[in-house]
């Protein structure tokens, strides 16, 4: 295995092939920090933002065309996942009563 090979963080969970990308983000003191209250500001969406496209930046060039159209739809892939894991996790901790006033 090369050094690179060794130092690179992993997408997947090496048993369940379950996604660990939101566990390594929560390693992030930048999201850490906004999330702590429980809150997200406006100012903490945008810096949130430009570090995305800081990262977008730096990486896009280096990508042949093929690895372009494949990071994409990981991106893509990825982004709906987190969107669909939320909902759902939302829609797990509502209550299962309703009020009858």
């Amino acid at each position: 295995m090369s050094k690179a090979a060794a130092s690179r963080v992993p997408w997947l969970d090496a048993n369940s092939d379950a996604p660990v990308i939101d566990e390594h983000a929560t390693r992030l003191a930048t999201f850490m920090d906004a999330v702590a209250d429980g809150k997200i500001s406006a100012r903490e969406l945008a810096d949130q933002e430009a570090r995305l496209v800081s990262a977008m930046k730096k990486v896009e060039p280096e990508l042949s065309d093929a690895l372009h159209a494949d990071v994409t739809v990981l991106l893509c892939e990825l982004t709906a996942y987190n969107i669909m894991k939320v909902i759902h996790e939302m829609a797990a901790a509502a209550p299962r009563t309703r009020f009858r006033g």
